[in-house]
Order: C-alpha cells, then structure tokens, then sequence
C-alpha cells in the first residue's frame, strides 16, 4: 500500500460495503469496515459532499446518484463500440476510407474504435490516440456540439497550439469554423493533424440529444479533394445518424440537414 493513498483507499472500502448491503448507518459502516468511527464519519461526510453517499431520512446512507451518472456513461461508451463497429464496416466499404470512432474526455478528444481503409496509402491512426478538441475534424464536431459556454470556458483556459500545417490556431476563426460545422452537421480538416491528411467527421447523439461521439472518415488529402468531399460528407453524416437512431436518437432536423 505504499504507493497508494491511504485515505483514497479506506473510501473506496466504504463505498464497498454497499455492494452488499443497500443503505448502512455510521455505526454499521464502523463495525463492518473496521475504520474508526472519526475517519469513518470524516470520509462519508466528504463522500456526501461529492455525491457518491447520499443520507437517506432515517440517517442511513446509500449510494449516490452520481454512481448513476457514471455507470450511464461507461454504458454508453461501451455500447457506442459495440453499436458503431457493423457501421463502421458498412461506412468503410462504400466510402474505401479509414473510419475512426472518438469521444470527448476531458478537453481532449480519445480514438475508441478505428477500421483501416484496405487502399494502399493511409493515414495511420491509433485506438488510444489522443488530440486537441480544436484539432482535425472529428475532434473538432465533439466541440461543436458543445454550449455556448463550455465552448468559451474551453476557449479562455486553452491555447490552441500548431500541430501540422493547417492547425486552426485562431480563437475566432476557430469560433466561426465551430459555428458553420453546428449547423452544418459536419466538419471536414485539411492537415491540422497530421500533414497531407484530411477527414471529414459527423456527431453521434443519444437519446437526450447530446453529442456522446463523433465519426469520421480519414484519409490522404489527394483521395478528400473537392470533387470526392461531397460524397464523403454525405456518407459520414449518413453514418453518424445511423449509429445515433440505434442510441436511441430522435433526430435534429432543425440543425442537421438530413
């Protein structure tokens, strides 16, 4: 235990205990986790302030409801994977590019899913692969979708810093790009990534109708020229809609043009 934090590791036996009993008093949690009952009282009342312990009328604690909320999004992510992948086949067949799954964590953008196009030239990416919310087109739809708010809070606290030749590193550039790709349900980037490569990317909504993913289409810049983007676009928007009814999406006519 050494290297673990002692206090951070008596909590998690709290919370614990819940697991097989579904609401336990002070006393109880003394006498079955053995911790005394001034460290036992201090961490609860700490674990109700966060909202992993909530304290029920008769002075028993239950879990919290932000355990709900946490076990929601794991359910999703995971979902969205086992969802999107038979998609992202599909997508991959009859666009001939590389289809990357990403979600938001954090102010970064994280690769959870990737299909290689079977072309000989392709832009390598990686599942794991982090990036800049601002940066490429399928980081960038995340950030789009986002409110107004949490887009300027992300703006004021970030600096948007050169990654490849094309890297948007103007705020109100950036702002108008994040602008016309909200209402145009699609992002498209030329070499901000990485040089030479191009994507163009679509949102993937949930039942409650936020962004919870987005997907893009990857390539050479020479294979997402004007006369090709069209239809790429098309395909990935076509994608991302497919995998968001199958979350359970109604549908944003009003902002995506279907």
């Amino acid at each position: 235990m050494q290297n673990k934090n002692k206090t951070v590791v008596k909590s998690m036996d709290l919370l614990n205990l819940f697991r097989s009993y579904p609401k336990l008093s002070l006393s109880e949690m003394v006498q079955l986790s053995g911790i005394p009952k001034t460290s036992v009282h201090r961490m609860v009342s700490s674990l109700e302030d966060m909202g992993f312990l909530k304290k029920e009328e008769n002075n028993k604690y239950s879990l919290g409801f932000l355990f709900l909320e946490f076990g929601q999004l794991v359910k999703e992510r995971i979902d969205i994977r086992k969802i999107a992948l038979p998609i992202m086949y599909s997508l991959r067949e009859e666009a001939g590019e590389a289809v990357n799954l990403v979600i938001k964590e954090g102010n970064e953008a994280i690769y959870i899913e990737k299909l290689e196009t079977l072309q000989p030239v392709r832009v390598y990416t990686k599942i794991g692969r982090r990036a800049p919310l601002y940066g490429g087109a399928c980081p960038r739809i995340l950030l789009a979708f986002l409110p107004e708010i949490e887009i300027e809070q992300y703006l004021k606290q970030t600096e948007l810093k050169q990654v490849a030749m094309q890297t948007i590193t103007d705020k109100n550039y950036l702002l108008q790009v994040l602008a016309e790709s909200e209402k145009n349900g699609y992002a498209v980037s030329h070499s901000e990534l990485q040089d030479y490569s191009s994507a163009v990317a679509a949102p993937i909504f949930d039942s409650l109708n936020q962004v919870v993913a987005g997907i893009s289409l990857v390539g050479p810049s020479m294979r997402f020229q004007e006369e090709h983007l069209s239809k790429l676009v098309e395909l990935v928007k076509k994608g991302g809609n497919e995998i968001s009814y199958k979350l359970g999406w109604k549908g944003l006519k009003e902002k995506i043009n279907l």
